[in-house]
């Protein structure tokens, strides 16, 4: 039966201790990608909750059945040949692949195993869909690309040695490019230089667009050509990389336009008339580009009257800003007798700053030369403001998109880490599994004496606490990231820590011949923090130290104190790390050998679990290494007590403390003839409880769900409750509630929660819930049977009261 989970995905509840195996099972209930196990038969033995939902099949249809039976549309397709490619070859396979039944893609990994198949797989049809939008995306684009009616062409400027832009190529061009320009299509896009296809091709162009790559400031202006003997009015804006000296350019003939300016002459005072009526301000000036005229519509938002503005008055309005390059424009354009195009800002009668964009044209006389400038300045205040918004707006999709790319990265990365830590965590699991179900089966099927009895129990015992040591790890990480571990601080003398984590890393290093060495300062002085956390931080660096050294090497803890703090110093002369990973030595699910025949287990915890508990005490933890076979050093350096603080507070027990280890049953008075409802719904849990319990002389009844339960408590009468909390279809809070609800004694009957649960939060939502006692499994005996006799003394004492 499956058990309820809790709702933090990233939490992994320990556990059962006789269950060893659903560790695995709950952890890939909480993974994102949907799972499925196959064993050489092609049947499945195991679905997770997302395989369901993308399956859109109940796992209890599918269990034990073929998938080629149930799934007969995959028969001889990239799933049939992936599948047995996989399990023929021993090798994992990837690949993508539509199922029509379902109309989904599928995204699906394939890993072989002796004894069948591990498939992971995802719903990629938002992906799929994504890819169909930008091949439409860009077909739109290329639609329109070649539709337009204007030129447009990408060129590539040439620089000489100088830093001069001297020369262009095309590199591409729409339909209507040879049209406008003359240049026939398979010629401008030959490769050749526009020098060596039009060979009086006027340079001044090619310097022109080299200004636009160089700055990266667009450019509109207008310009002829005598080689192609027409006049094109241009925009030109880099694109890409200022590297890579790209130019696109939108451009129109205005051949036409120009030979009709002498026309447009003689309809100048019409026009003259006309612009009175508008808000746009006429200009004139001098074939030197001094202002000479100004029309009376300046002095209705000028902060200058129009005499003022004469000559060169008129850059004084401008914003300080803005001055030198609208100067440097206008001469160019008088210099060069071309169109004058700027925009700037213009102080107004208002006192503010208003945006103007001025236009102008030289006027020529029959000998070619400028007779007169004529121009206009008008307000384009609002759409500068509507330009700057939209820029803005456009950086911002920029910078989502970069967002974007950056975030799939770093979740291709997580993806990968992922699959690395779940193949680690599988094997770690396994490896004492393996173990424990050996010696049981062993137990179980031959007699053996009793020395081998003892060592096969011990043998299920320590893989068992190996198992629990790597969920306590797990657990203390998710505590750690979500930021619910919790220090029980207070005045600590540091040598008394660090020989207790000493002792308990002797065996171990016993084991191996290495010389644990302790050069301890006994006046390093007092720090504030939890005892038991700093001495999980020298024990785990202790057994890294241990594992990572050879026999008969030598393993040295040194404790002293240096200006404002002091510093542990665990020194080896172990197998050293190398310098390309020694930046990673804190992180999580890092680890230094991650192939299969790596010579050390573990998950890549320990050393980030000593990280966050040295910076939660305010100290920082490094490590330092010559390279492989030099051994290493770990530094944690920690502040010292301030003196004011010392006299604060006394040391204490803490609050929740365990039964020791492997500590023999000692059965108390209090549980002889104890009436005890046990409910659970796994039976092996029950069995233990029930056991355990009656060995001490009190009467047991066990319910395998609420509902048994309470019809038990409706027939009789019990002294104590044990419950588990995740259980199908009602759990132990609603046994609780149901408990309290009944009328008389039995509505008060004290209640203990046995269950995987093991957070902080969970022990609080237990006793606010109305129970007495919370346990996290697995639980020691003589833990359960000390935790029962104490509720029961106690409540015997509240009754005699």
């Amino acid at each position: 039966m499956q058990q309820q989970k809790p709702d933090s995905p990233d939490h992994i509840p320990p556990p059962n201790a006789e269950s060893p195996s659903l560790v695995f099972e709950n952890i890939l209930e909480n993974v994102a990608d949907a799972f499925f196990a196959l064993d050489l038969d092609w049947k499945f033995t195991f679905l997770n909750r997302q395989s369901e939902q993308l399956l859109r099949r109940q796992r209890e249809e599918l269990l034990g059945k073929n998938v080629w039976d149930e799934f007969p549309e995959s028969v001889n397709s990239t799933f049939d040949k992936q599948y047995r490619k996989a399990v023929a070859e021993q090798v994992a396979v990837t690949f993508e692949e539509f199922y029509p039944p379902l109309d989904s893609w599928f995204e699906v990994r394939a890993h072989p195993s002796s004894d069948g198949l591990a498939v992971y797989f995802l719903n990629i049809n938002e992906r799929k869909r994504t890819e169909t939008v930008l091949r439409e995306s860009e077909s739109r684009y290329r639609t329109l690309f070649n539709s337009i009616d204007e030129g447009f062409c990408v060129i590539e400027v040439m620089f000489d040695r100088d830093g001069k832009a001297n020369d262009h190529r095309f590199l591409e061009i729409n339909p209507s490019f040879e049209k406008l320009t003359g240049i026939p299509a398979d010629e401008a896009l030959s490769g050749r230089s526009v020098s060596e296809l039009i060979p009086n091709f006027e340079e001044k162009w090619s310097e022109i667009y080299g200004r636009v790559a160089l700055s990266g400031e667009p450019i509109r202006f207008v310009e002829g050509s005598e080689a192609l003997n027409r006049w094109f009015d241009v925009y030109a804006f880099r694109i890409g990389e200022p590297e890579s000296r790209k130019v696109a350019i939108l451009f129109n003939n205005i051949t036409e336009r120009k030979r009709s300016e002498t026309s447009l002459r003689a309809a100048e005072e019409r026009y003259r008339a006309l612009v009175e009526a508008t808000s746009t301000v006429i200009w004139h000036a001098t074939p030197s580009g001094e202002l000479s005229l100004v029309e009376n519509q300046w002095n209705k938002v000028g902060g200058q009257n129009s005499e003022e503005m004469l000559k060169w008055g008129w850059l004084d309005v401008l914003h300080p800003d803005d001055r030198e390059q609208t100067k440097r424009i206008w001469q160019e354009a008088v210099q060069n007798k071309s169109v004058y195009s700027a925009e700037f800002r213009v102080l107004t009668k208002d006192g503010d700053y208003r945006w103007f964009a001025a236009s102008g044209v030289p006027l020529f006389d029959d000998n070619g030369n400028v007779r007169e400038w004529i121009g206009a300045n008008t307000d384009i205040h609002a759409k500068r403001l509507a330009e700057a918004e939209r820029q803005r707006a456009e950086e911002d999709r920029e910078q989502l998109f970069l967002s974007e790319q950056e975030a799939r990265r770093a979740a291709e990365n997580a993806n990968q880490l992922k699959d690395e830590f779940l193949a680690t965590l599988s094997h770690e699991l396994r490896t004492p599994l393996n173990a424990i179900l050996g010696w049981s089966q062993i137990l179980r099927n031959r007699a053996l004496g009793r020395e081998e009895t003892e060592k096969a129990l011990a043998t299920i015992e320590r893989n068992a606490r190996a198992q629990n040591q790597l969920i306590d790890d797990l657990l203390d990480v998710s505590r750690i990231i979500t930021g619910k571990l919790r220090l029980d601080v207070r005045p600590v003398d540091l040598p008394s820590v660090i020989m207790a984590a000493v002792e308990a890393a002797r065996p171990a290093a016993e084991a191996k011949n290495i010389r644990l060495q302790t050069l301890l300062d006994p006046h390093a002085g007092l720090i504030s923090g939890d005892p038991d956390r700093l001495q999980q931080i020298v024990w785990n660096l202790l057994s890294n130290a241990i594992k990572f050294t050879p026999k008969v090497g030598r393993v040295q803890v040194r404790l002293e104190s240096i200006n404002s703090h002091v510093e542990i110093v665990i020194s080896d002369t172990g197998k050293g790390i190398e310098a390309e990973f020694l930046p990673h030595v804190f992180d999580r699910f890092r680890q230094g050998d991650q192939t299969s025949t790596r010579a050390h287990g573990g998950l890549g915890l320990g050393l980030a679990i000593v990280r966050q508990l040295v910076e939660l005490h305010g100290g920082q933890v490094s490590v330092a290494s010559a390279g492989e076979g030099q051994g290493s050093a770990f530094t944690v350096s920690l502040p010292f007590l301030p003196l004011r603080n010392t006299e604060r507070r006394k040391t204490e027990s803490r609050v929740h403390p365990r039964a020791a280890t492997g500590k023999q049953l000692d059965c108390p008075e209090e549980l002889k003839e104890l009436s005890v409802l046990v409910v659970d719904d796994e039976r092996d849990a029950r069995e233990l409880i029930r056991a355990v319990l009656i060995d001490c002389g009190a009467e047991v009844t066990v319910a395998a769900s609420v509902a048994e339960a309470i019809e038990h408590l409706k027939q009789k009468s019990f002294n104590v409750l044990i419950t588990d909390i995740g259980m199908p279809e009602e759990d132990g809070y609603a046994l609780i509630r149901k408990l309290r609800a009944l009328a008389g004694e039995q509505g008060k009957i004290p209640a203990v929660a046995l269950t995987a649960y093991a957070r902080a939060e969970d022990r609080v939502q237990a006793l606010r819930s109305g129970f007495q006692m919370h346990i996290a499994k697995p639980v020691e005996p003589a833990e359960l049977i000390a935790v029962v006799a104490n509720l029961a003394e106690r409540m015997t004492g509240i009754e005699s009261e």
